[in-house]
């Protein structure tokens, strides 16, 4: 019972921590050390002959790799904006609006 609880306080504690990501750069962290630590896991279980202790080992280098190369990926904020455009001719429509019919 008491290891149930335990689990689920750390289990809980896990959500709350990653709940405020909000920057893509933290999102992708959050991702990359989520696979990182799933690869790892597996990776180090498959070497050390299926030992627990390979498995947690590996979990934790690739859950810190992962995030590292997760955040470093992320595009800077230029990319996510178009640059600004302006009208290089003006035109009126059908009802005597005034459009843009040109950018550059």
């Amino acid at each position: 019972m008491k290891r149930k609880m335990i689990a689920l306080a750390l289990a809980l504690a896990t959500a709350a921590s990653v709940a405020a990501c909000q920057t893509p750069q933290q999102q992708n962290a959050v991702v990359g050390g989520a696979l990182g630590a799933g690869t790892g896991a597996l990776v180090g279980s498959a070497v050390s002959g299926g030992s627990a202790g390979g498995a947690l080992a590996g979990a934790a280098i690739g859950a810190g790799t992962g995030a590292l190369i997760g955040s470093a990926a992320t595009p800077q904020p230029a990319y996510y904006s178009a640059p600004p455009r302006r009208c290089a001719q003006w035109a009126y429509d059908y009802n005597g609006n005034r459009v843009c019919t040109a950018f550059y």
